[in-house]
């Protein structure tokens, strides 16, 4: 391999490195056992311990699959978008993990798994349509003006179509018949 690549890489890296610290640095100094940081612990453990005292235990697997699902999608648009700079998170549950977690891996599950379990007559696009709408013009907006959320290049409509995406994958999962043995 070519010095010059491995020398920017190594460089990249080195300014990754300082960013995490510097990351690191301002959680523990402003962010650790805030409000902000008590709401997203909250946010974290509250919809889980609710999903499993109310879910159906019958659908238990199809329901995590479904949810499984929904945390991959999610948090493969938000690790883009950040990338990409098209918003921001400023609070973090714990250093050096994605400060999506609250909304990738509990809220987004959690309710699409709900959407899923009650109702399940009610045609799936019909719930992908509620479900993103809350999702673009409910949670983003209560979460811009709580400071949990940071749109820079981003309008909470951009979000409709990939919230109904998920939310019919996850449909499409969920309604799958059982798996065939290995």
């Amino acid at each position: 391999m070519d010095q010059q690549i491995i020398n920017d890489f190594e460089k990249a890296y080195g300014l990754i490195s300082q960013a995490n610290k510097d990351m690191i640095y301002i959680w523990y100094h402003q962010v650790l056992f805030t409000w902000r940081w008590w709401l997203s612990l909250a946010f974290t453990i509250v919809p889980w311990v609710t999903w499993i005292v109310t879910k159906k235990k019958k659908s238990t697997h199809r329901l995590l699959y479904a949810g499984f699902l929904t945390m991959l999608l999610a948090s493969w648009f938000d690790v883009a978008g950040i990338l990409f700079g098209l918003w921001s998170y400023p609070a973090e549950v714990i250093p050096l993990s994605p400060a999506f977690i609250p909304w990738d891996f509990t809220l987004m599950p959690v309710i699409t798994m709900a959407f899923l379990q009650y109702k399940p007559m009610i045609n799936p696009f019909v719930k992908a349509v509620v479900f993103s709408g809350i999702g673009s013009f409910g949670a983003q907006p209560l979460f811009v003006l709580l400071g949990f959320y940071i749109p820079k290049h981003w309008h909470h409509y951009y979000s409709l179509p990939l919230f109904m995406g998920i939310y019919l994958l996850a449909h499409f999962l969920s309604t799958r018949d059982n798996f065939e043995r290995l």
